[in-house]
């Protein structure tokens, strides 16, 4: 019976997919739950200098090797570099700091971030790697989930809010409005 992966070494596949899911389901993960930490407040970045750094880092660290062969220290001081740059790219979604996102700016600034983090997978992929580019894609599924998740209860949010806002109507308005 032939393989789907035909020949193909699994761990670099592995790797990738790890490497996404660590960016979008750990890094946020442990950023929430460290999310009051007053540390927080001086390290984190405006989201506008925040996503680039994480795009960029992100980039480098995902084809970099594609173009040379990296030595060890190199790509060990680049993945702590990527580390870093998504918990400061997590910051603005997750913690209270001054640069704290809106609810709006939230899903903006995760549903803009999901594409950009996709761009290098496909440069993988497009270098011929399609099962670890394709690994990398499904590891950062989980930020379009909470882009999704977080216009989610944006939306609830403000239609609690509309409600409590709104006067109820007394027994003889709401018969009188056919209720």
């Amino acid at each position: 019976m032939d393989h789907p992966t035909h020949g193909t070494d699994l761990w670099p596949v592995a790797a990738m997919a790890c490497s996404g899911l660590l960016l979008t389901v750990a890094v946020p993960g442990v950023v929430r739950l460290l999310r009051r930490a007053p540390c927080w407040e001086r390290l984190s970045l405006h989201p506008g200098a925040a996503l680039p750094l994480l795009v960029l880092a992100h980039a480098w660290v995902v084809l970099a090797d594609l173009l040379a062969s990296l030595p060890a220290a190199v790509t060990l001081v680049s993945e702590l570099a990527l580390l870093w740059a998504a918990v400061l790219f997590w910051l603005p979604v997750v913690a209270h700091t001054r640069h704290r996102l809106s609810d709006p700016g939230q899903c903006l600034y995760l549903f803009l971030a999901a594409p950009l983090l996709d761009l290098p997978a496909l440069g993988v992929i497009a270098a011929g790697h399609a099962a670890e580019g394709l690994a990398m894609i499904v590891g950062m599924l989980p930020l379009g989930i909470a882009a999704a998740a977080v216009t989610w209860s944006w939306i609830h949010r403000e239609e609690r809010g509309a409600a409590a806002v709104a006067l109820p109507l007394t027994p003889e308005a709401a018969r009188s409005h056919g209720g």
